[in-house]
């Protein structure tokens, strides 16, 4: 499951909210075991959720480097790349 979570610092074009949430809903389903949480906890998966995102956007904002942007196409490649030598044959 958190191999969907993805770098979201220093690419061009900068990291959109949605990013940061699908990130932080990804790493609250880790660390609950919940991939969808029952009516009684939803509101603490849905608030961890949120709390995570507004946390991880501020880190980002925060963030400085003297690295040229990412391209995102050139690191999509990249991960292609990789996927196919690690599950070819």
């Amino acid at each position: 499951m958190c191999r969907n979570i993805k770098m979201l610092f220093n690419f061009d074009p900068p990291v959109t909210e949605e990013e940061v949430r699908a990130a932080s809903l990804q790493f609250v389903r880790k660390i609950s075991g919940f991939n969808k949480p029952s009516k009684a906890n939803e509101p603490a998966f849905l608030s961890a959720v949120e709390e995570i995102a507004q946390a991880s956007s501020r880190l980002l904002h925060l963030l400085e480097t003297s690295a040229p942007a990412k391209s995102r196409e050139e690191e999509a490649a990249k991960a292609k790349a990789r996927n196919a030598t690690r599950f070819a044959g």
